[in-house]
């Protein structure tokens, strides 16, 4: 049977599963738990709640509805996606190949203003490991966070540079890192370089070397799984065609993380296109 599977488990993503589960896909869910929609106190403007409805209670309600037609549900962080036979989502509870991949975790609400880290993106500023460990080996390279998806990161970089540093901008470190990675718990005030990274500038005016910074910021988005893919993004918008597809076959986004209206009516619509789309294109295939 063909499966498909779907990171995060808002409206968007289990509006998705909706469709797919009774489409005959097998489907599972990964979540990290409650997202943006769980703290939203009060919803007044859903079709079909004549009296405010809590987030928290919509969220349970849409899983409950979603586990009741067989929907698989994994808690698990997400912390990277490959594609060789197959397109595989690495987890902290280990790979799920899928035929389909429906990316749903929401938007980044905040992203760090670290002058020169935008500027030289592409220049010394990565969003995968996977993908560019290669171009910095034998060479001094940072990791820029300090959970499990850092420690990912990290892990993917050490068999192939000189060194990894980890910056954590000020973070508490919620992982356990490898005894041979520096860590400088310090904010960082600048990235380095012109053309390209020749360094962080950390706040008390340590300076630190470096040929390459890899972000890694709080748990991996959907923007930052699709950028590991190379699908095609804009600023924090993953770009996707009318069926929802992302630049790659296989793999859609839907909701925030597509951009526009920041709604939950917008979630669900696009949840349920995605879902209808990756179903039919799986059984075909």
């Amino acid at each position: 049977m063909p499966n498909i599977v779907i990171i995060g488990s808002g409206p968007a993503g289990v509006s998705a599963a909706l469709y797919t589960a009774r489409a005959g896909v097998e489907t599972t869910v990964l979540t990290k738990g409650p997202g943006a929609l769980d703290r939203a106190a009060h919803i007044q403007n859903y079709y079909g709640f004549a009296e405010p409805i809590s987030g928290a209670e919509l969220e349970r309600r849409g899983i409950e509805g979603a586990r009741a037609l067989g929907v698989q549900f994994v808690s698990t962080e997400a912390v990277g996606l490959t594609y060789t036979d197959k397109l595989t989502v690495e987890t902290l509870a280990g790979e799920f190949p899928a035929d389909a991949v429906i990316l749903a975790t929401g938007a980044s609400r905040a992203a760090p203003k670290i002058p020169g880290l935008a500027e030289l993106e592409g220049h010394g500023v990565s969003c995968c490991a996977t993908c560019d460990a290669f171009f910095y080996r034998g060479k001094d390279v940072a990791v820029l966070g300090s959970g499990e998806y850092a420690l990912h990161e990290v892990q993917a970089l050490l068999p192939v540079v000189k060194s990894v540093t980890l910056l954590t901008n000020g973070a508490p470190l919620t992982a356990q890192f490898p005894p041979e990675v520096t860590v400088y718990p310090e904010t960082v005030d600048a990235i380095l370089g012109e053309q390209t990274v020749t360094g962080v500038q950390l706040n008390g005016g340590r300076q630190v070397p470096l040929s390459g910074v890899f972000v890694a910021l709080g748990v991996a988005g959907s923007t930052a799984l699709a950028r590991k893919l190379g699908a095609e993004v804009e600023g924090n918008r993953i770009v996707v065609d009318e069926k929802m597809q992302t630049t790659l076959p296989g793999l859609y986004a839907a909701g925030d993380c597509t951009g526009g209206l920041l709604q939950v009516a917008k979630a669900v619509y696009e949840g349920a296109l995605a879902g209808t789309e990756a179903a039919k294109a799986v059984r075909k295939g």
